[in-house]
Formats: C-alpha cells, structure tokens, sequence
C-alpha cells in the first residue's frame, strides 16, 4: 500500500484524511441519533459495515422512527443508493480485478469516487480511489460505533450542526468542477429539478431525478 500511496501527492492525501474525519464526525451523528430514535448500538453499527452508505442509513432509521415498514425503508434506501450504477461504470478500472473487485464495490461511495475521478493518472486515481474508500470503510463503522455508546451524552445531532458537515464536505469538493462551463449547467440543471421536485415525489426520488440534467447542454 506504502508504494501505491507514493503516487499521490501530499495535498491530496491530507484533503482525504480530513475527508475521512468528517465522515467519522457525521458516523457519530449517526449513532447518536439511531439511538436517540430508540435502536439498541448493533443496529447503526452493523448497517454501518455492511452498507456503508450514509444517506441510504440515515433514510432507514428516519423511515422506520417514524413508523414507517422496514422493507419500504430499505427499498427508499436502495433508490437513494441507485446512484452507485453510474458510479459504477465510471469506477470500473479502480475496483480491482477477481476478488478484489468484491471489496472495490462495497468502498465504492461518493467521496471514493470523486478523489479517484479526479487525479491525473491511472495509478494515481486508483490509489486515491482506494485510499479513500478504506478510510471510509474503517472509519464510518467506527464514528457510528462512538456516537451510539455515547448517544445519551451528545445533544441532538441536528442542533449542533454534525448533520450539515457531510453535505458541506462534497460541496466543496465539486465546487472546483464548477470551472467547466458545461459541468456548471448540468449541475445547476440537476438540482433544479431535484428541489422541484421535493414537494410531490416520494423521498430519494429527486436525487435520480437530477441525473436528467446531464442532458442540459450549453448554447
């Protein structure tokens, strides 16, 4: 691993490690609440291992607080996560080959994705591509386990703001891709129709609804 980390340069090591902080920050947003909502500590952290999916986490236990049906909790968390077929395609030379491919797919996720995107070479995308993912896989799990064990101590996650440094976090890391013209009005096209689109459909489905705008092109 030391001699595929060698490729990368240092800024891009630092900006993952604080990248994987602020997930482990928002992993313990994560217990807290599952426990808040009344789930017992395994609950937010076996989901936390194997789905490995924030959003899609956060939607089952919100939808399942409530009172909502388990499997319609896990089919809106599986819409949310619906994204990952893109991603997929995209990703398909960092996952590794036999059964690396298995434990590529799994740390496929949108902070993974978007530092292997984003480098320059070959051996440079995969190894931030992996870096990434591995600290996320390592480090989510372990936030979600802390923010449960100490849940009843933590104040409500959404008052002070841990709920907020995830989206935060991936903002600023497209935020550079905004110097394209075209990625700019496609971006900016998705989420238009993404926020119309919260008032009349069903939860996750404004998310898929934003790819549309990958059809928008500049005049």
């Amino acid at each position: 691993m030391k001699h595929h980390l060698s490729c990368l340069k240092g800024d891009t090591i630092k900006a993952i490690v604080l990248v994987c902080l602020a997930v482990g920050i928002v992993g313990m947003s994560y217990g807290s609440l599952a426990i808040a909502y009344g789930f017992p500590i395994w609950v937010p952290f076996i989901l936390s291992i194997t789905v490995l999916a924030g959003a899609s986490e956060f939607m089952f236990i919100g939808i399942v607080a409530s009172g909502g049906n388990p499997l319609a909790a896990a089919a809106a968390g599986l819409l949310v996560n619906a994204r990952h077929v893109p991603f997929g395609v995209t990703v398909r030379d960092l996952v590794g080959k036999r059964g690396a491919s298995l434990l590529g797919c799994h740390i496929m996720n949108d902070e993974s994705v978007v530092f292997g995107l984003s480098q320059k070479t070959p051996e440079q995308r995969k190894a931030a591509y992996w870096l990434c993912g591995l600290g996320v896989a390592i480090i989510w799990p372990l936030g979600a386990l802390l923010g449960a064990v100490v849940g009843k101590l933590l104040p409500d996650p959404e008052t002070i703001g841990l709920d907020a440094v995830f989206p935060a976090i991936l903002l600023a890391l497209v935020v550079p891709a905004f110097k394209n013209r075209t990625t700019l009005i496609r971006a900016c096209s998705g989420a238009v129709l993404s926020l119309a689109a919260v008032p009349f459909a069903p939860v996750g489905l404004p998310v898929l609804l934003s790819l549309l705008g990958l059809a928008a092109r500049k005049k």
